[in-house]
């Protein structure tokens, strides 16, 4: 069997698409570079649970003090999508400025206000904050049983002391000193008053500007022993499994082909002199053909809804060549800790340069099919996967902005992601949709498909779809399963995921094994004498696709 030739224009076309979006992606910033007593912003960004990272509010959701003008920080498209709403606080800490329980601000609680703290509190709500680009985190208070009295208290932390560590005229660390962290006992009462108040010290450390994200990766604890033996299990056994299930293909071919050459040769030694050495040829031919010799007029058969299949088929190129922009990025050092938003931008920009590629494959796909609705082809390749995540995101959005959650898209952020996707998407389908159909003709196969379909016997309930979906998943999810559950944590947890490198070596293996097991999976189907194998390798994980010089359907000629 053949290996698959890649379209060398799909190759050129992700090369271009990458080297752009990699430029759009990676801008640059500045040094952050102060002198002695230059001011720097300080924002208060979110506040949610620890239980439930993704669960954010405002910050001034709680009865805090305001400043008197609320300034929001510019955010960057990611950022927003990300859920940020940074706003500009009255903490004043100026470059190598040491502070001592300096006054932020009094707040008169009312008994409602009191309470909501209380809950806060209780559901351990921390609160994260940024200087100079980076993030700090702190609970809002502490709760603690008394079991003299059998009741709770709640203290609020109204004294902050900040410990900034920097290198010259950089700022490399801001953290929170929990052994100096200070603050009041939240009492029954209908009003209280409570003075909010901080303290900076500064302190020199020989530490490189560049790597100060890295300091950062460590504020939640990671197993990363366990990962990496976890790692190497995983890839052992998908290298075993897989060289199993090819060896094991590759000998039932091998027999395969024996068998009919040897066919071949007793059929030429045949005498058909008479009409018993006539019929006994028919009876010797009928009973060594099965399987899928029988099928080679009905394997190229096109597949129903080929306009869905072509559209779908485009897409999944396009999620190839976005998946793997996005963990070269990764490699480069363009994502990095608490900074989630350089992906969620990455993802935009590369989704919207890439929809020229699935424009092409999915034109070039409908071409080979010999389709002719050229423009319903183009209009569900743009929308089959914007409109239905236009749909969610509008409910998932809606929920944010009744429960008044950070992580809901204001409006202005929303008309900017469809301007992106209307200005350049869309017309960047169209154009690879032309492209794809100008470049590319009739699929030209090496035997004639039959006027009529070949009837299908019956098949094993192991050797049908919902079985083979059950199979087809298994060894493709044994093999990231333990990388789903770091990203998972970064996802929906407090962790930060770094490791790209590992993450690019389990994509590697992922597309293998799915490779691997399409095949294997298409092979047993076409040997049951079932030619509906399109839609079928397409849901067990992959597509098998034909061109005109290296098909595996040229195999079973």
């Amino acid at each position: 069997m053949k290996m698959y030739r890649i379209d060398s224009t799909t190759m050129v076309l992700s090369i271009v698409v990458l080297f752009f979006g990699s430029i759009l992606v990676c801008s640059a910033g500045d040094h952050h570079k102060y002198s002695h007593g230059d001011k720097i912003p300080f924002y208060v960004n979110n506040i949610g649970p620890f239980s439930n990272p993704s669960e954010t509010y405002e910050y001034f959701s709680l009865p805090f003090c305001r400043p008197e003008h609320l300034t929001h920080k510019k955010s960057k498209l990611g950022e927003i999508l990300q859920g940020d709403s940074a706003v500009l606080s009255d903490y004043d800490l100026p470059f190598r400025v040491q502070k001592d329980d300096e006054r932020l601000c009094t707040m008169k609680l009312t008994k409602k206000d009191i309470q909501k703290f209380k809950d806060a509190i209780s559901e351990m709500y921390y609160a994260e904050m940024i200087y100079d680009d980076l993030p700090i985190f702190t609970y809002i208070g502490a709760s603690q049983e008394d079991k003299v009295t059998q009741t709770t208290r709640y203290v609020l932390f109204t004294h902050l002391p900040f410990k900034i560590e920097f290198n010259n005229d950089q700022i490399i660390r801001i953290e929170i000193d929990t052994e100096e962290l200070s603050g009041v006992e939240l009492a029954d009462e209908e009003e209280m008053t409570v003075t909010l108040t901080y303290s900076a010290k500064w302190k020199q450390i020989d530490y490189p500007f560049s790597k100060r994200m890295e300091l950062y990766e460590d504020f939640f604890p990671k197993e990363l022993e366990i990962h990496w033996l976890s790692i190497m299990n995983s890839f052992f056994l998908v290298v075993l499994l897989t060289g199993f299930l090819s060896i094991i293909i590759m000998r039932i071919l091998k027999n395969d082909y024996s068998r009919y050459s040897k066919a071949d040769d007793e059929e030429d030694e045949l005498s058909l002199t008479t009409l018993n050495d006539i019929i006994i040829d028919a009876i010797f031919i009928d009973q060594e053909d099965y399987g899928w010799k029988l099928i080679h007029g009905d394997v190229f058969r096109f597949p129903p809804y080929k306009n869905l299949f072509s559209a779908l088929y485009g897409i999944g190129w396009q999620f190839i060549t976005i998946v793997s922009g996005i963990l070269i990025l990764a490699l480069f050092g363009t994502f990095y800790p608490n900074n989630g938003g350089n992906m969620y931008t990455a993802g935009v920009v590369l989704y919207a340069l890439t929809s020229i590629i699935s424009g092409y494959q999915s034109a070039k796909m409908y071409r080979n099919m010999g389709g002719n609705k050229w423009a319903w082809n183009i209009v569900l390749a743009a929308t089959i996967f914007t409109v239905p995540l236009l749909i969610v995101a509008f409910l998932s959005n809606t929920v944010a902005v009744t429960w008044h959650s950070t992580v809901a898209i204001p409006i202005l952020t929303i008309i900017e992601v469809l301007t992106i996707w209307a200005l350049v998407g869309f017309p960047l389908t169209v154009i690879g949709g032309i492209a794809g159909r100008r470049w590319s003709g009739p699929l030209e196969v090496p035997c004639r498909t039959k006027n009529f379909p070949r009837e299908i016997p019956p098949i094993p309930w192991f050797r049908r779809l919902p079985f083979q979906m059950l199979m087809a998943g298994f060894l493709p999810f044994s093999a990231i399963y333990i990388e789903l559950f770091y990203i998972f944590n970064s996802v929906w947890g407090h962790n930060s995921y770094t490791l790209y490198g590992i993450l690019c070596l389990v994509f590697i293996i992922l597309v293998i094994v799915t490779s691997c097991i399409t095949v294997a999976f298409t092979y047993f189907q076409l040997s049951m004498e079932d030619h509906r194998w399109w839609w079928t390798s397409f849901i067990n994980g992959g597509v098998v696709r034909n061109s005109p010089s290296t098909t595996m359907g040229a195999t079973l000629v």
